[in-house]
């Protein structure tokens, strides 16, 4: 697999998490993503940023356009210095929350992806990756 182009976001404010969307679906038509996927992938990019923001403290969001073989996919890799999650399987669940939010961020967005990975430790942060591929 080969990154074919490498950006780095920070995720600080609101507009922040606009500008994320804005940028991922651009990523997402560069490499001719159908409305649906481009649908997808804006979404669940827009829930991790604003996870990002709101339970991380801020932290960045890189997006990554990959080619591997004769498919091209978007990887977006969030993180954060955070709290963290104790419990990431609870977290997962649909319904969970620790805010004001639906509990629907963390598993959406892990449905929206054709590949999605989260590392995260109380104390020291989280790290969400997420890919669609075309």
């Amino acid at each position: 697999m080969i990154v074919v182009r490498d950006d780095a976001l920070s995720i600080k404010a609101s507009d922040d998490v606009v500008r994320v969307r804005q940028e991922v679906r651009a990523r997402a038509l560069e490499i001719g993503l159908g409305l649906v996927d481009q649908t997808k992938i804006v979404t669940a990019a827009s829930e991790l940023a604003r996870n990002t923001l709101d339970y991380g403290g801020g932290g960045t969001v890189r997006l990554q356009i990959l080619q591997d073989g004769g498919r091209k996919g978007l990887k977006l890799v969030f993180e954060d210095q955070g709290p963290g999650i104790s419990d990431i399987e609870l977290a997962l669940k649909d319904g969970y929350t620790t805010g004001n939010g639906l509990g629907l961020g963390l598993s959406g967005a892990k449905r929206l992806s054709n590949e999605f990975d989260i590392q995260s430790r109380p104390g020291e942060g989280t790290r969400v990756s997420i890919t669609r591929w075309k």
